[in-house]
């Protein structure tokens, strides 16, 4: 009999959440709809629920961007070349990283460098001229130096970092070293910090 009461009252516990109240053009009753549908709110609209009053809020002190990694060097000549000395390509020429990295310089590169990297892009007569990557200067470069060029810019040419990751970079470095200048699988000829 104990059994039967439980089922009874197990069946109607059922009946009651499966039904409250709903037709068909009627939605259920729900517990805290605002889990489900939450207000939205436009970014610079007024927000009652903040502190401040905005809805756009300033991110916490010392928050980082999901896949940004700090960059611990500044502009300027002393920091490239540190740059050069200290970071090292963690990419291997491998088919695939360099059929990656033609990609991103054909993209990104190619109009000011040229296809073959000497400095004759569609745009470079319109510019200051870019270096030649086989110029004897920037065959020096390591490639922790070029890496920190793509990151920082120099001269009139901007930083890529907000379009390329730090992968994309790297590859990009790889595929100079290897293809456009020859200097086999890391750019390892250049060992002298590339401060001429």
């Amino acid at each position: 009999m104990i059994r039967f009461i439980h089922a009874l009252f197990a069946l109607a516990f059922i009946a009651l959440l499966s039904g409250c109240g709903a037709t068909s053009e009627k939605r259920a009753y729900e517990y805290m709809p605002d889990m489900s549908r939450s207000p939205a709110y436009k970014a610079y609209a007024p927000n009652s629920v903040t502190r401040d009053g905005l809805t756009l809020q300033r991110p916490v002190s010392g928050t980082i961007p999901r896949g940004f990694h700090t960059f611990h060097y500044g502009p300027g000549e002393d920091e490239a070349a540190r740059a050069g000395r200290e970071l090292e390509n963690p990419y291997r020429a491998s088919p695939r990283t360099l059929e990656e990295g033609k990609g991103l310089f054909q993209t990104y590169c190619l109009v000011c460098h040229g296809e073959q990297g000497k400095g004759d892009g569609p745009i470079s007569a319109k510019i200051p001229t870019p270096p030649s990557y086989v110029s004897e200067r920037l065959m020096q470069f390591p490639p922790g130096r070029v890496f920190h060029v793509i990151t920082l810019g120099t001269g009139k040419m901007p930083s890529y970092a907000a379009q390329l990751s730090a992968d994309e970079r790297w590859k990009i470095v790889t595929y100079v070293h290897a293809v456009l200048q020859g200097l086999g699988d890391r750019g390892q000829v250049a060992q002298n910090g590339g401060s001429q």
